[in-house]
């Protein structure tokens, strides 16, 4: 059984989560910074651009994906979590919010590269809260287990 083969390497799975979700979490808090001043102006578009695209696949999409991974490894693992619990379905919905605000700076990250953006630098400084929130979510889902 493949639960029962990956609780033997759980420490290091769990580990490799947490390093993963770390890295993910800084692009999530950075990338709509880098948004707020190119909608802004003040230095040149070809540097937003290279910075922008290199941030999200570079370190945030392999992080991402590895997040993915490590935790359907270890939610895979006999015993781990208790399903009638709320605190795996809180912590799931709100990495379904991470997924869907990665997708979301995405395309605009699309938009900015095709000259189309349409959101101000305030509208972006707004959205760049949204990560912090579901991050507490998890955190005090995962942690306290409520």
């Amino acid at each position: 059984m493949i639960g029962g083969f990956l609780a033997g390497w759980y420490p290091w799975i769990k580990a490799l989560h947490i390093v993963s979700i770390i890295a993910w979490m800084a692009g999530l808090f950075y990338l709509p910074r880098l948004f707020v001043y190119h909608a802004e102006g003040g230095a040149p578009e070809v540097l937003f651009r290279t910075m922008e695209r290199r941030l999200l696949h570079a370190i945030m999409v392999p992080s991402m994906v590895a997040s993915w991974l490590f935790g359907l490894m270890l939610v895979s693992i006999p015993g781990l979590v208790d399903w009638g619990s709320v605190w795996p379905w809180t912590k799931a919905v709100s990495v379904l919010g991470m997924s869907w605000f990665h997708f979301w700076l995405a395309a605009r990250r699309r938009d900015f590269a095709a000259g189309q953006n349409r959101l101000s630098g305030r509208h972006y400084r707004m959205m760049n809260e949204l990560p912090t929130v579901l991050m507490l979510v998890i955190v005090f889902s995962v942690v306290v287990k409520f």
